[in-house]
């Protein structure tokens, strides 16, 4: 039984051939896209905490969670914005699409 290498185009199942860097930017991108639908829902959470709040009245819970909601959602889509933009500006660098600049 003969087993032909795995070539460039098809690496092992292992993934032995994989780029590092490729490999790196893959992670990143899924964290940013982890990140930006996290971000999202809590803004959208805020949103619908807020509509409720102004139609039954904004208790001290609806407040809260409005409030908790915008800097979670903040914090959590800022860097994932960011990381999401740099992973396609490496992308579109590497395939030879220059910058912006």
């Amino acid at each position: 039984m003969t087993t032909t290498p795995p070539s460039e185009d098809h690496p092992g199942a292992d993934g032995a051939n994989e780029d590092p860097v490729q490999a790196r930017r893959s992670r990143m991108d899924g964290l940013a896209r982890m990140g930006k639908r996290v971000g999202y829902t809590c803004l959208l959470a805020a949103m619908v905490a807020f509509a409720f709040g102004a139609a039954v009245g904004f208790t001290p819970t609806a407040v809260a969670v409005v409030v908790v909601a915008l800097a979670v959602g903040s914090i959590v889509l800022l860097p994932a914005i960011i990381v999401g933009y740099g992973v396609r500006a490496a992308e579109r660098e590497e395939r030879g699409g220059g910058s912006f600049h």
